[in-house]
């Protein structure tokens, strides 16, 4: 039977839809699937046979009707789950789709099939900063590209999940003076944060300042611009540095935004943030937070950390004249929670140094 370019499209854009979990095909790509910031995953239970069929029914009738190169815009984003960069697909925002006895608009319907299975409200999105969509209103065209989104972290109690504090500070961090010279010369210069890259107690490769207002951090990325952490060259040969630095892969994307400086998951695997802007300002010590892949998490906040004082905190009086450092270990946590104490031990870790002036 003649099958038109539309229709194969349309079957390569099914097979690579988001994984359900208990559906046996989680191994299909795990980029953004499940989970909430706090590490408390929400489960999908497998769809029974009527609501499957019902759904690929409807994605293939929603499909069928985007223009040709708008499935190849899709497609690209699916199968290369974001590590392309594609551009906006813009379709009508005010069409409905119904699956059972839920209706969803045309956005939710693909961002639910291709990315988060799970994902029940737009209000848990937020819109990346690469979106040509992104900070505009249109009533009447949004962006659907599924990888121009991210799920909102959402912070819980101090005492919930597997947040920890970390006692340690920044015991083993002592380079960091000349961390905080070299980025209170290049903030002069315009760079609004410098990242350094460390794996247990070594800091491997140069200081990484940062003048864009968006910077991937990486292992290995098919259209990689930025960071690229596989081309540090490290003298360690530990199995755990090398299994963990193999699986960063897509790595972070690091973007200064109005209202702060927002962290993207874009690896398979959790990272662990902590940050002072993160927690009560009363707290005495900081939560490590877990973030899962497809999350994002606003890591900094300007406004909160120009009002934190904590004379009596050695984490803070010792980088007094940058400001604030953020701290991000890829795939493994530490703190009380974790067998590993302070983030010196975590195989593969960031620090990123920021100047609030």
């Amino acid at each position: 039977m003649f099958r038109t370019k539309r229709s194969g499209l349309v079957r390569r854009l099914w097979r690579s839809r988001a994984p359900v979990e208990g559906d046996g095909e989680t191994d299909r790509g795990t980029h953004g699937s499940g989970g909430c910031c706090m590490g408390k995953a929400t489960k999908v239970a497998k769809s029974n046979a009527g609501s499957e069929a019902e759904l690929k029914a409807l994605t293939h009738s929603v499909l069928k009707k985007i223009k040709e190169k708008q499935l190849e815009v899709l497609l690209q984003a699916v199968e290369s789950k974001g590590g392309v960069r594609s551009p906006c697909l813009l379709l009508p925002s005010k069409v409905d789709a119904k699956v059972g006895q839920q209706s969803y608009s045309l956005p939710m319907l693909l961002y639910k099939v291709f990315r988060w299975p799970d994902l029940r409200h737009s209000s848990e999105l937020k819109r990346l900063s690469c979106c040509e969509s992104y900070g505009k209103v249109n009533p009447e065209l949004v962006c659907c590209n599924p990888h121009h989104m991210s799920r909102l972290c959402e912070l819980d109690s101090p005492g919930s999940g597997p947040s920890s504090s970390d006692t340690g500070g920044t015991t083993y961090s002592a380079p960091v003076g000349l961390s905080d010279s070299l980025a209170l010369q290049d903030s002069e210069r315009g760079y609004w944060c410098v990242v350094a890259y460390w794996e247990e107690k070594t800091r491997v490769g140069r200081l990484y300042s940062v003048q864009e207002p968006s910077l991937d951090i990486f292992y290995d990325l098919p259209q990689g611009n930025g960071f690229c952490l596989g081309q540090l060259c490290s003298d360690n040969k530990s199995q755990l540095v090398q299994m963990v630095r193999s699986k960063i892969g897509y790595g972070i994307q690091l973007t200064r935004e109005p209202d702060g400086v927002w962290v993207y998951n874009r690896s398979c695997y959790p990272i662990f943030i902590k940050s002072a802007t993160l927690d009560n300002p009363d707290s005495r010590t900081l939560l490590v937070h877990k973030v899962f892949p497809g999350f994002s998490i606003k890591a900094f906040d300007y406004d909160k950390a120009n009002s934190l004082q904590r004379p009596n905190d050695h984490e803070f009086t010792q980088q007094p004249r940058t400001g604030f450092t953020v701290q991000i270990s890829f795939v493994k946590g530490w703190g009380q929670c974790y067998t590993r104490q302070f983030i010196s031990s975590c195989p593969c870790w960031l620090e990123v140094i920021f100047n609030t002036r």
